[in-house]
């Protein structure tokens, strides 16, 4: 059996979308305009009379179980001999026994205990297997040593489907060897302001291009419908996600999504046809908002498009604890959440108060009965169409524990392809590349051997931040790829990270770019890139100023601006996050014996490229589309063109993104200030030295790593006195409050305080608004004298305190009125390792 969805159809859809424009906005969702999809797979009457005697014979508490999904961080193998619960997941920082470059054989290890654990009763009810699910989102990226895929921004510029299929494929195959059971991906996410940090997890902001892979990426996780592949051995449930409009929040993670429902039907839910016709079994409901009303809470959208209109006949699962932020509902009590249309939640934390809840709200009614055997059918419906039941234990699986299918040399061959195809050349003035790989090349730049940088967030790690390149054992950094290509052609590559040579190359590459981040860690501002440190342009100039042909690599998750370090390369590839194949760079690089290319460029923008910082929405739809290159734009070795020098002023007012980093090296963000206030009056601070106006705090450079990098604030206690650090525009830190971060100061106290010390953030709608303090004075008489150390404030203590993080005017300060001296490094909104278990220490 065949199925199909066309591109035409999806474009069919988008007709409606200029007169919709007017259209009331409503949370409300009407079924009738939505499109039914026809060729979804069809209910097995066998599945289904298995399910319902299956049903028949659970407790209300097997039930419960079923329909929760627990963190591997806070469930135990033990703890499903008594709660039978549906599946686990392994978080983004998860990993057995706590170690997130265990090998794969802890991974299969604990599969079977979890798997034993689940089947093991006496009672003579149903043995149900519980399924382990994992965020395989650009390969089995959690596992050392897996096949790491381009993320998807840059496979949606390489404009193949086959290829999605391809990498889907490879990647349930990877991900089975470990025994996991199920993927959560793919990602149909249309984003339509690429601020926000989850970018580089969108195809593009084109739907139809995003509905021409939904299709095929769903079959390759989970093979063809129809076929006897289909959730074979080889195979792993498949999550579309995330329902609905993720994408459209305006840039800010797990916002709002503000649009009439015809936008939302026919851009962000564009990939939802195509995946429930290729058999998607399950669907992740999203975060975010529409219209004001949570997803996790709209039936009129999970309920009765979905499941009714679509006919989706898989399972919906929630995303981490998204169901507590439901109006009435907490972390661990939401029967809104059920009762809309959620049939998994997905938590962290106290599970068994969740469970608790869950099951005194069953027995009472408030989650009527046929809703609850509605979600549980849909589970057990997916774990038989997945032969879970028939399998038997992870290890004892056909592909299970075979662990050279991770990071296999079909995996390799295949993650190359993809980074040949999804490198986009921008500029190539005077044909620069392709480069003579018989050639002198030094080879510049942290990131060009740097294997987290290029494979970005979701990749060993949640924020895919301090994994060494240890942690990548199959991988290849960017470096290592071009120097096997010029060794291999006779030529001589030197790498110098910081630009440095004894002899004068015959050209530079330059590898450069943002650093890792996921989700709300990568919300920006703006889209200008690294405006508190243009270290990268100044070494670019350099050796285009003493005659070096330079060719720039840009790692990067999103467009961003870069005029300037573009009229600073002769050439500039936009190679996005290429993953573990940084060899797929060099195969486009270099010409071969012959001097003719060895690989073309083909890559295309999925994106629009921003001609300002302040183009947050540039979408080839939108009114007054103004790019600097287009959505589709990409140029090839047989295009000769010569790019105008592009304009580099940053429009005056723009706020500037810090990237949640207020003080570093000893300055503070380009446009932002540090200033010293004493009474009514303060000194902004502009070199290394000053004092605030009568001189009760006095401020001097000091080194930590390097020359002067940090600064020594002393207060002298003749009045209170403080140091601030203000933004040129005020700061929306709601999300980031909203989650686990911390304010986090790296600091050395050089002579401990004699009174009261806070740390205060401070926003509102006026400056007369009272900042919101926290005492520090404790943490720092506690901390050792001459030593550095680390303070972490979360920020809820901050809004617990009184803070709007919705609106940040001054996001740190410390003051006191007595004797202090301390030496501060580094400022910053992170996840923290310990941070402070109450809120204050006087």
């Amino acid at each position: 059996m065949r199925i199909t969805i066309s591109v035409a159809t999806v474009l069919a859809m988008l007709g409606t979308l200029a007169s919709a424009q007017d259209a009331p906005l409503s949370p409300v969702a009407h079924p009738e305009l939505w499109p039914k999809v026809q060729s979804r797979p069809a209910l097995d009457p066998g599945v289904e009379a298995k399910v319902t005697a299956m049903l028949r014979a659970m407790s209300i508490e097997d039930k419960v179980g079923q329909i929760i999904q627990a963190d591997i961080a806070t469930v135990k193998p033990a703890d499903l001999l008594t709660y039978k619960l549906g599946s686990v997941l392994n978080g983004g920082n998860s990993a057995p026994n706590s170690d997130e470059l265990a090998p794969p054989a802890e991974w299969l290890k604990l599969a079977d205990a979890f798997y034993d654990a689940s089947m093991t009763r006496s009672d003579g009810r149903p043995k149900i297997p519980v399924i382990w699910g994992t965020d395989a989102v650009h390969g089995n990226n959690n596992i050392v040593g897996a096949t790491l895929f381009p993320h998807n921004i840059g496979l949606g510029a390489a404009r193949d489907p086959a290829l999605m299929e391809s990498i889907g494929r490879i990647t349930a195959k990877e991900t089975a060897a470990a025994g996991l059971d199920w993927s959560f991906a793919p990602t149909l996410a249309v984003v339509q302001d690429d601020r926000w940090g989850r970018t580089y997890e969108s195809y593009s902001e084109d739907p139809a291009l995003v509905a021409s892979y939904a299709g095929p990426v769903v079959s390759g996780i989970q093979g063809k419908v129809g076929t006897a592949d289909f959730l074979g051995p080889a195979h792993v449930i498949a999550t579309t996600k995330h329902f609905l409009g993720d994408g459209g929040t305006g840039g800010r993670d797990q916002g709002d999504t503000k649009v009439p429902e015809t936008v939302l039907r026919d851009v962000h839910g564009a990939g939802y046809p195509p995946a429930i016709a290729a058999g998607t079994l399950s669907v992740m409901a999203s975060f975010s908002s529409w219209n004001g009303a949570k997803m996790h809470g709209n039936a009129s959208l999970l309920t009765d498009v979905l499941k009714g209109r679509m006919g989706f006949n898989g399972f919906v699962v929630g995303d981490w604890n998204a169901h507590g932020q439901i109006p009435g509902c907490t972390n661990e009590s939401c029967a809104a959440a059920i009762n809309a249309g959620l049939d998994m939640f997905m938590m962290s934390g106290d599970w068994k108060k969740l469970y608790a809840n869950t099951l005194a709200q069953a027995k009472s009614g408030e989650i009527k009965p046929a809703r609850l055997d509605d979600a549980v059918r849909r589970i057990l419906r997916a774990k038989m169409l997945a032969h879970s039941f028939d399998m038997g234990r992870p290890s004892t699986r056909p592909f299970a524990g075979k662990f050279d299918l991770i990071g296999s040399a079909e995996g390799h061959a295949v993650g190359r392809q993809a980074v040949r195809e999804s490198l986009v050349l921008l500029k190539n003035d005077g044909n620069v590349l392709p480069l003579k790989p018989a050639a002198n090349i030094l080879v510049v730049g942290k990131a060009a051997d740097t294997i987290a940088q290029q494979a970005g967030g979701w990749s060993i790690t949640w924020q895919g931040t301090d994994v060494p390149n240890s942690g990548f054992p199959n991988a290849t950094s960017i470096w290592k790829g071009i120097d096997q290509a010029v060794r291999a052609a006779g030529g001589t590559a030197t790498y110098a990270a910081d630009g440095a040579y004894a002899t004068k190359p015959d050209a530079a590459i330059m590898v450069f770019g943002e650093t890792p981040y996921a989700e709300f860690m990568g919300d920006r501002p703006t889209l200008e890139y690294s405006p508190g440190d243009k270290s990268d342009l100044a070494l670019l100039r350099k050796l285009k100023a003493v005659g070096i042909p330079v060719v720039a690599v840009f790692l990067s998750g999103r467009p961003m601006w870069v005029n300037a370090e573009l009229n600073a390369a002769d050439a500039f590839v936009a190679a996005f996050l290429p993953g573990s194949e940084g060899a797929g760079v060099a195969d486009l690089l270099f010409a071969d014996k012959a001097g003719k290319p060895a690989h073309d460029f083909r890559g295309k923008l999925s994106f629009s490229w921003p001609r300002r910082p302040d183009q947050y929405v540039l979408n080839r739809r939108d009114a007054g589309y103004d790019p600097l290159f287009p959505f589709g734009y990409g140029l090839t070795y047989a295009d000769h063109v010569v790019l105008p020098r592009f304009d580099e002023t940053r429009p005056a007012g723009m706020a500037v993104d810090s990237g949640g980093v207020f003080f570093a090296k000893g300055r503070v963000p380009d446009a932002w200030s540090l200033s010293l206030a004493e009474g009514s009056g303060s000194t902004r601070i502009v070199g290394n030295t000053g004092r605030s106006p009568a001189g009760a705090l006095t401020v001097a450079g000091v080194d930590r790593n390097a020359q002067e990098d940090a600064r020594r604030f002393t207060w002298s206690g003749a009045r209170e006195a403080d140091l601030h650090i203000d933004p040129n525009a005020p700061l929306d830190l709601s999300r980031e409050a909203n989650g686990e971060l911390s304010l986090v100061v790296q600091y050395r106290v050089d002579a401990a305080p004699t009174a009261a010390v806070a740390v205060t953030m401070a926003g509102g709608k006026g400056a007369t608004d009272t900042p919101a303090a926290v005492a520090v004075g404790g943490v720092l008489r506690a901390a050792p004298v001459g030593q550095w150390q680390t303070l972490a404030i979360p920020l809820k203590c901050f809004v617990t305190a009184g803070l709007d993080p919705a609106r940040v005017t001054q996001p740190f300060a410390m003051t006191t009125s007595g004797r202090l001296t301390v030496s501060i490094a580094d400022v910053r909104v992170t996840r923290a390792d310990v941070p402070m278990d109450k809120c204050g220490v006087r």
